[in-house]
């Protein structure tokens, strides 16, 4: 008889993953379900089994800490405090008294119904309700985490650490030994070390919430202990108008035509037009920045003026380059249709003399000098969604049709390395899209060789993009990079955009079919070094150089093409 074969720590993550997504439409489908009931075990068994990189210690008896600021970081404020999340469609919550609630790594509109409820609109697709049912669940096992701790067993009854805990949260305001005695008693409950207690809750803490860290232990716990106690499960439900909208590119087609009215306002809509996906200030400094700041810099480097704008601090030179930028033929589009996606267009047409920091080659008239429209990142399936939606061609009237000529599209962004360091360089020459067999190579306008001598390592190679960056773990991550797959790098949109820009240029011809198409990316982890996840911290000044060099190589070939 032939031996068992075992199946790999790879294999067990894929089908993990695969369960948490089935899972997870499934739930979505059916409307709601209880995360630590019968309904929620797939997810919570799912993720204990594939142990993200992200959640740390998700799978063992102590408190993930790295992991609770992440998440936190992209749920809004109080969740941790509320029995119920409602996930809804844009439902006209912003026309009423309830004020928004955005957290500060997502964006995303999240209102507090009441005492015990949290609303989140969900205006992103399906990549947002992953994103937050996944961090959702993590919170959940942590909260279970913390209840079996404090529970003394076969009774309602808990431990003294819990108690002193809840003694400190009824005082307004703490003075520093009780502080610390509240630390010495939540490590306790976390199965932390005072000192990781110390240095989380400085990471928590704000200036009109210093002991925010000790409230969100106790509410996580207190939940925790009442479903274990009372049975009271705490309950996530979609709205019928979410699950009906889904997939309808509602958001998208907003987005879109709101676009191309403004291009076809301002007599843009005939002109080439070069896609820039990148945030909302690396296209516009590279423009104008240095020309616009040259008394407050002189000659000082590039690099040393973007570090600047950079800061916060320095808003005013910011303000002067924008300034600039609007004199010399930027509109921005406020996004207002859901996708929080803002946009900047740059009429190349409308550039005075010596205020760009690039010229374009003599004797172009001016109807046909390039547009630059730059739209802020997307997220996940939400590139499919903007890109497809602008593609296609622009209704005048009802019977007239204007197709857009777009003549490039470049994509940065950042994503995950699989060898290299934070700020390192990968270009795509294709991209695998996980869990799936698809996969699209496609002829970059990039090559490695465009970025070398700039002291960044660059890496060139297939890319896989991911159902969810917080869903990954070093065993399918080893395998895509040591097998023949060679991938070099992971991210979320890169096939998305592809999928729309094929299928426009390929199948649909609502744009021109040898557009050209750029890629670059730059990593903001190693999700296979220990301490080098995103969990671990942003990118801070590392990011800029590869953000401008990216900016610069597509400026470049924009001006030159």
């Amino acid at each position: 008889m032939n031996k068992l074969k075992h199946t790999t720590r790879a294999q067990e993550s894929t089908n993990a993953i695969e369960r948490l997504y089935i899972t997870m439409r499934h739930l979505f489908n059916r409307g709601f379900y209880k995360p630590m009931g019968v309904s929620g075990e797939t997810l919570r068994n799912a993720l204990l089994q594939l142990r993200p990189e992200i959640y740390g210690s998700i799978a063992e008896e102590k408190t993930e800490l790295n992991g609770l600021i992440y998440v936190l970081e992209r749920l809004p404020e109080g969740i941790e405090q509320c029995r119920f999340i409602n996930l809804t469609s844009d439902e006209g919550y912003a026309k009423s008294h309830f004020k928004a609630i955005i957290p500060p790594k997502r964006r995303r509109n999240c209102y507090r119904i009441d005492d015990e409820q949290m609303n989140i609109e969900i205006t992103r697709g399906r990549s947002d309700i992953y994103d937050i049912l996944t961090h959702l669940t993590f919170l959940f096992v942590e909260s279970q985490k913390i209840a079996k701790r404090v529970l003394i067993e076969d009774t309602d009854r808990t431990i003294r650490d819990w108690m002193k805990l809840e003694e400190a949260i009824s005082k307004n305001k703490l003075t520093q030994t009780e502080r610390e005695v509240a630390l010495i008693h939540t490590a306790n409950i976390l199965g932390r070390s005072f000192t990781e207690a110390i240095e989380i809750h400085k990471k928590f803490a704000t200036k009109t919430e210093p002991d925010r860290f000790l409230k969100i232990v106790y509410w996580l716990g207190k939940l925790a202990i009442e479903e274990e106690i009372t049975g009271d499960k705490r309950a996530i439900t979609f709205t019928p108008l979410l699950r009906e909208r889904l997939g309808h590119h509602i958001h998208g087609e907003r987005w879109a035509n709101a676009i191309k009215e403004c291009l076809n306002e301002h007599g843009l809509l005939k002109r080439p037009i070069h896609i820039i996906s990148a945030n909302m200030h690396s296209v516009m400094n590279s423009l104008f920045a240095k020309n616009a700041l040259v008394k407050e810099f002189g000659n000082k480097p590039e690099l040393e003026i973007y570090e600047a704008l950079s800061s916060p601090e320095n808003g005013a030179l910011r303000n002067k380059v924008t300034s600039v930028a609007k004199k010399n033929g930027m509109l921005t589009v406020d996004d207002t249709s859901g996708t929080n996606i803002d946009v900047q267009i740059f009429d190349t047409a409308k550039l005075g003399k010596d205020v760009c920091c690039f010229e374009l080659r003599e004797g172009i008239p001016d109807d046909k000098k390039p547009v630059i429209f730059v739209m802020d990142y997307a997220f996940g399936e939400q590139a499919y969604e903007t890109i497809d939606e602008f593609l296609k061609p622009y209704k005048k009237k009802k019977n007239q049709e204007v197709f857009l000529d777009v003549a490039s599209i470049s994509i940065m962004g950042k994503a995950g390395i699989l060898e290299g360091g934070k700020g390192d360089l990968m270009i795509p020459t294709s991209h695998i899209f996980e869990g799936t067999a698809d996969n699209y190579p496609f002829k970059n306008e990039f090559s490695a060789k465009d970025f070398e001598g700039n002291g960044l390592k660059v890496l060139e190679g297939a890319m896989i993009t991911v159902l969810g960056t917080s869903l990954q773990n070093k065993d399918i991550l080893k395998f895509f990079h040591e097998s023949t797959w060679n991938v070099i790098g992971l991210e979320m949109e890169g096939v998305h955009y592809q999928k729309a820009i094929q299928a426009a240029s390929k199948v649909r011809k609502s744009i021109r079919e040898d557009v050209k198409v750029r890629y670059a990316y730059y990593a903001s982890d190693n999700p296979l070094e220990t301490g080098s996840t995103l969990a671990s911290g942003g990118l801070g000044t590392t990011g800029v150089k590869p953000t401008y060099l990216i900016t610069d190589k597509i400026l470049t070939q924009i001006f030159n093409s």
